[in-house]
């Protein structure tokens, strides 16, 4: 059993949490929301008063949190608090740039630190079937790698401080890219007279097969566990994606790069997320696809 922290229990964190409570890990907990951390106490998570509280303790402390400035802010106040031997695993989604910060901070600290962010959303989370796409040096992944060995299915090293977040920028452009196209044909072979099950059939077996058919299909029918059967509730929520597009975005205009087809994912799903409140999975971008073929 390890004293692990969870810094940050909201939908993905909470169910993060609950997952080592079940392992038989002793795990302490602490988010700014009430309702976050309540859920979390009845999985079974001791929630501290404060960050640093949780970590006092830990061997290991995972930060999930909105952005890159929250996590460095984190490390600031963590760091100083967490025991000798602690190994530090950020999953949240942030800019490369800042997730090397964070590793440098962790450096200085005397503290090994891994960027991980993951892949597989609220279900993965919550079913402990996440892939972690891991950046730092190789000792503080092996550490990490029980832990994450609990939550996820997989957890791939891709590199030094940083990589894992390059990773995840790139894997997640693919698939708002991907889910845009995919949406064009479901409505293009809707409005052929096509059966969506018919398509679903051809695509799924065939060179059209993608995540974004064989797993979050954007028609209801095909794929019993798509958000579409739902009316797009649950799911990875469109305005995360906007999040992952611009990350990719900025991380190209570091490099001097113009990608298109990223760039105009970024455009599409902003329009989506922007005209109201589109916190439904962004599959349901199909909706807008329709709505421009009108």
């Amino acid at each position: 059993m390890s004293t692990i922290a969870v810094i940050g229990l909201g939908n993905m964190g909470g169910p993060m949490a609950a997952n080592l409570v079940s392992a038989g890990h002793d795990v302490r907990g602490f988010d700014l929301a009430e309702q976050a951390c309540a859920t979390a106490s009845a999985a079974g998570v001791t929630v501290a008063g404060s960050g640093t509280e949780a970590v006092r303790e830990a061997e290991v402390v995972i930060t999930m949190l909105p952005a890159g400035q929250h996590v460095l802010t984190a490390y600031d106040e963590l760091l100083p608090a967490s025991a000798d031997g602690a190994v530090f695993v950020d999953c949240s989604t942030i800019d490369a740039t800042s997730a090397r910060t964070a590793h440098e901070k962790a450096a200085a600290a005397g503290r090994r630190s891994v960027d991980a962010p993951v892949s597989g959303g609220v279900v993965g989370a919550e079913g402990g079937t996440l892939t972690f796409m891991a950046g730092g040096e190789t000792d503080a992944v092996q550490a990490a790698g029980p832990i994450l060995a609990v939550l996820g299915k997989r957890t791939v090293h891709c590199g030094p401080g940083g990589a894992g977040q390059v990773a995840k920028m790139c894997n997640n452009m693919v698939l708002g890219v991907s889910m845009i196209a995919v949406s064009e044909a479901f409505v293009l072979a809707e409005r052929q007279g096509l059966d969506p099950q018919a398509l679903f059939d051809v695509m799924s077996t065939s060179s059209g097969q993608c995540w974004a058919v064989s797993t979050n299909c954007p028609v209801p029918g095909p794929v019993p566990g798509s958000p579409a059967n739902r009316e797009f509730a649950g799911g990875f929520a469109a305005p995360l994606m906007l999040k992952d597009l611009r990350l990719a975005d900025a991380a190209a205009d570091e490099a001097g790069l113009t990608l298109r087809l990223g760039r105009t994912a970024t455009e599409r799903y902003t329009e989506f997320v922007d005209r109201e409140d589109r916190v439904r999975d962004f599959s349901a971008i199909i909706e807008d696809v329709r709505e421009a073929a009108s």
